[in-house]
């Protein structure tokens, strides 16, 4: 039966396009277009508010506010299984780029769902209709929901992106993104080409699985031909020629299949048979797994005695009222820590504050050190229980006494010990609020914390107190489960909230660690790995920081008052509001950073490269920019009040509303009397400001200030 003509007309669709030329166009072709369109159309719904806020957050003055929770997760949960790097930490953002990042959540789904339900209900997407495709079922009627499902969600994306993913995850090229994406567009491409080895290859494999086809939005569905353009008039009439000849052929009835229950009625005994095989096969397994489970309930019983009676016995030994000697005391407390028992673990922990004898603590931990980092839990609730009872000496007024401090020395030492040994076996151990840090004064302050290169990733230090410690070439993050750097599961240590006045981190790698809001203040950083480390309102006051690595680091609000920076690498890093007067930060760099709202004044920023940083609205009055490159620097309402910008390079900077009150430019003269000098002394360490436009500028230039600003090329509505 000969395919009915349609009439085409030469009208536009909706967007411009003649359905005349669309139809000149392969089904295949038309196809992809559509794909193509409907990929574009969500994929833009979702970057362009995306991408609006992040130049919001790099560039706008806004207060920040902590990322909506849906971002976090949704951050989070796609970072996961792409094993991307994401901080763990609270990020603060402006609050437009909060709206436009949920909102850059919300649209793509909407989209997508727009699109489907238009699918289900008319077989057709908006790409569809431009470019004249459907999609209908075998009857030819529209597709519906569940095929629509089983056709967008199961045949087009699922199968296809968990293929690559498989073979991508077990391959020796992850955590390689681009070769997953590649992976991920041969994968779709092939299933959407239906695959050349398959016999029914001009049908996509999703519409096999949803039983739809695609077709010509302007011809008739016939439910027998494939969706290709290759048909020709002949191979119709042949394929209808030979569907009559089988019409009138007699063939044999098909065989009728039996159903399981109809056999086993016909076979009573075979059934039988096999209910009672499989009856037996589950009553003898169930028997077994029964009396292996009583064998091991057993076995645990009898070794759980055996610890105890032992335990009883070195107990007994240990006891101060027993007549054993010094020696077998300390027999006893080795084999304590041989028993493998948590009330063995938790006897030793009590008896490290109840012995006094030198050589018995000293054996104590030992027996700890042996039992590793199963014995950091009991150490951590006696070492704040001491740290309570000291400050409960202290809040009286009263005379510390000897004896709690000594034995909060003893048990700084056990975990310093622990720590010591069992380094690059930490991550997840949890040490939050714990006292390593010196404790007492006078004569009492004799523990300092010493872990020099040490691998001490994934420990939680959060709130802890380690003042003075010494971290010195330690490592602070690891390359987690799957054994590579920079994934999702790395191993990252929390300092967040911690003490660490004078703590020494020199070379140190800090890289990715959360340190939020921790006391960092005279602490020593020297040529420390802090790159991309979360620093939010931390303060590093008076901290030694030249050489460190910070970039794409995050100090929104941070206090680096008086620190040196000196050859400090900060470029891409967030330094939001961050209160940087008096620094030193010779030689450091500062490119592309976001320094909107900070505070340098008095700061040392001679040879300082700023180039295309962020400083709007920041406070750079009295600041000393010898040399400093400021090149396509935003200074948008920045103060730069009597700031020594002799030899600075400004070309290309946004000098809009900039405050230049006072600011040299230039060398001063021996008697700068003369308010009215109009050819300026100009040379080596004159600023750069050849093509740089001064016409917006806050207040108004000074004479020589003009003068010079004409004289060397600069852009001014004065200038002749």
């Amino acid at each position: 039966m000969a395919t009915p003509a349609t009439r085409r007309t030469g009208n536009r669709s909706s967007h411009g396009i003649e359905q005349d030329s669309i139809g000149t166009f392969p089904l295949k072709t038309r196809r992809f277009l559509a794909w193509t369109a409907e990929i574009t159309i969500v994929v833009v719904s979702g970057l362009i508010p995306f991408g609006i806020g992040a130049y919001i957050n790099a560039k706008s003055d806004m207060n920040r506010v902590p990322l909506n929770p849906p971002v976090t997760i949704a951050r989070r949960e796609v970072a996961r299984p792409l094993a991307l790097p994401v901080s763990l930490g609270v990020t603060n953002v402006a609050w437009g780029t909060n709206v436009l990042w949920t909102l850059s959540l919300i649209a793509p789904v909407v989209v997508s769902g727009w699109q489907l339900y238009l699918l289900a209900k008319t077989g057709s997407t908006t790409p569809k209709r431009w470019f004249a495709v459907k999609v209908v079922k075998q009857d030819g009627g529209i597709p519906g929901f569940q095929a629509v499902f089983m056709r967008e969600c199961i045949g087009k994306w699922c199968l296809p992106v968990s293929v690559a993913y498989l073979l991508w995850r077990n391959s020796l090229l992850f955590p390689n993104l681009g070769v997953f994406t590649i992976l991920v567009s041969v994968m779709i491409l092939g299933e959407s080409s239906g695959f050349p080895w398959r016999k029914q290859r001009q049908r996509a494999l999703h519409d096999n699985i949803a039983g739809t086809y695609t077709i010509d939005a302007h011809q008739s569905f016939t439910p027998g031909l494939l969706d290709d353009d290759t048909t020709t008039k002949s191979q119709l009439l042949e394929e209808d020629e030979e569907a009559a000849i089988e019409s009138i052929v007699i063939t044999p009835e098909p065989r009728k299949k039996i159903s399981l229950w109809r056999r086993m009625r016909q076979n009573p005994s075979l059934t039988l048979f096999l209910v009672s095989l499989i009856s037996i096969s589950a009553v003898l397994t169930t028997l077994i797994l029964t009396q292996v489970y009583i064998q091991a309930q057993k076995n645990r019983r009898a070794h759980l005695n055996v610890n105890a009676r032992q335990l009883d016995i070195l107990r007994e030994k240990l006891n101060p009222e027993s007549n054993t000697s010094l020696r077998e005391r300390q027999q006893a407390i080795l084999a304590l820590g041989s028993l493998n028992d948590q009330q063995a673990t938790k006897y030793l922990v009590n008896l490290l504050i109840e012995e006094n004898e030198p050589i018995l603590l000293n054996n104590i931990k030992r027996s700890l050190e042996l039992i590793g980092p199963k014995a950091i839990p009991h150490l951590l609730r006696q070492n704040r229980s001491l740290v309570k009872e000291l400050d409960s000496a202290n809040g009286d007024n009263s005379n510390v006494q000897e004896s709690p401090t000594v034995s909060l020395h003893n048990n700084q030492q056990a975990i310093n010990r622990i720590l010591a040994v069992y380094n690059g076996q930490t991550n997840g151990i949890d040490l939050n609020r714990v006292n390593l840090g010196q404790s007492g004064s006078g004569k009492t302050s004799f523990f300092n914390l010493v872990l020099d290169r040490a691998d001490l990733w994934g420990i939680n230090f959060k709130y802890a107190n380690l003042n003075q410690a010494s971290f010195r070439g330690s490592r602070f993050r690891g390359p987690g489960e799957d054994r590579r750097w920079n994934t999702f599961d790395d191993w990252i240590a929390n300092f967040s909230e911690a003490e660490l006045t004078k703590a020494d981190f020199s070379n140190a790698n800090l890289s990715r660690v959360l340190m939020n809001r921790a006391d960092l203040s005279r602490a020593n950083l020297q040529g420390a790995n802090l790159s991309s480390a979360r620093l939010v309102e931390a303060n590093l006051s008076s901290a030694r920081l030249p050489g460190a690595d910070l970039r794409r680091a995050v100090l929104e609000n941070a206090s680096l008052t008086g620190a040196d920076l000196g050859d400090a690498k900060l470029n891409d890093a967030d330094l939001f509001s961050a209160r940087l007067g008096r620094v030193i930060a010779t030689g450091a760099n500062f490119s592309f950073a976001n320094l909107t709202k900070t505070d340098w004044q008095g700061a040392d920023l001679s040879s300082t490269d700023f180039q295309g940083a962020n400083l709007s609205n920041a406070n750079l009055s009295a600041t000393r920019l010898t040399t400093a490159r400021l090149r396509n620097v935003n200074l948008q309402n920045a103060n730069l009040r009597n700031a020594n910008l002799q030899n600075a390079d400004l070309r290309g900077a946004n000098l809009v509303g900039a405050d230049f009150q006072g600011a040299i430019l230039y060398p001063q003269r021996q008697n700068p009397s003369d308010d009215f000098v109009q050819t300026p002394v100009t040379g080596s360490e004159s600023a750069v400001v050849k093509g740089v436009d001064f016409s917006q500028v806050k207040n108004s230039l000074s004479s020589r200030q003009l003068a010079y600003i004409c004289t060397q090329g600069g852009l001014h509505p004065r200038c002749p």
